[in-house]
């Protein structure tokens, strides 16, 4: 019941190696520092790219080179639908990646997939990997240890740390990750908070059906099984597990525990 087959469809994810159906669909979680540090990143070794200083000119990656882009044009579209293009004259750069002016990166740890864009503001800390496709938006903080997959969207002022989106995820506004896993497709709506330490002392637990689950883990916040929705200025108790096509209302928290498919939380 709590595997994580019974959230995700992992058959196209990349990462999909951090799950293990024999096991509770969060120790993913606890898999994830290990996954990450064992990565091979990328060198983003140029003077283009100050470490932990703001980007005063907007850079771009394209089959392993570093550019500026001076001299090249780019059209914001759409990330997620592959409608982000740069070209030099008449010839595009299918699959670069763009770090706008003011964005931050902190540390060597950072993988960036093709057609990504990096908006002004943003500040990356490592270990970070970005999926293909994905727009990380302007104020967006990633603190460490963030994982996506293609086509996500970490949105404005949007703060994620020690957590996984599989492919289409997007948290597009206002919202905070701890410790958490979003399926493919969900979407979070504006404001939503995903507490992840308890008040008191010891590990978060989850409530099921059939008694309360030890999680092992300190901090924990949310899993959203895949098409799982939140509406805006909603909020998840620590431990607390959505199943697929779950809603969760707006201006509402939801207990931590075990809440079947497409459960609407009022």
């Amino acid at each position: 019941m709590l595997s994580p087959h019974s959230f995700f469809d992992l058959s196209e994810f990349l990462h999909a190696p951090l799950f293990h159906d024999t096991e509770y669909v969060w120790t993913a979680l606890t898999r994830l520092q290990e996954y990450m540090n064992g990565y091979v990143y990328p060198q983003l070794t140029s003077p283009l790219l100050p470490e932990g200083e703001p980007l005063t000119r907007t850079v771009i990656l394209h089959e392993g080179q570093i550019l500026s882009a001076i001299g090249l044009q780019i059209v914001y579209g759409d990330t997620t639908k592959q409608q982000l293009r740069v070209s030099s004259g008449s010839r595009e750069l299918k699959g670069a990646t763009v770090i706008m002016a003011g964005a931050v990166l902190m540390g060597k740890q950072i993988a960036l997939g093709d057609g990504v864009l990096v908006e002004s503001g943003a500040l990356i800390k490592s270990p970070a990997i970005i999926g293909d496709y994905t727009e990380i938006r302007q104020g967006a903080y990633l603190r460490g240890y963030c994982l996506t997959g293609s086509h996500c969207v970490i949105g404005h002022t949007t703060e994620v740390k020690h957590s996984i989106f599989l492919d289409h995820a997007k948290a597009g506004h206002f919202a905070y990750l701890g410790d958490s896993i979003l399926g493919r497709d969900v979407n979070l709506g504006a404001g939503t908070k995903f507490a992840n330490l308890k008040f008191l002392a010891g590990n978060v637990a989850v409530r099921t059906s059939e008694g309360s689950i030890d999680t092992g883990r300190r901090k924990f916040g949310a899993i959203l099984g895949d098409k799982a929705q939140t509406g805006c200025n909603s909020v998840t108790s620590p431990g607390t597990l959505i199943g697929k096509e779950g809603i969760l209302m707006p201006n509402t928290t939801a207990p931590s525990g075990y809440h079947p498919p497409r459960t609407i939380l009022r």
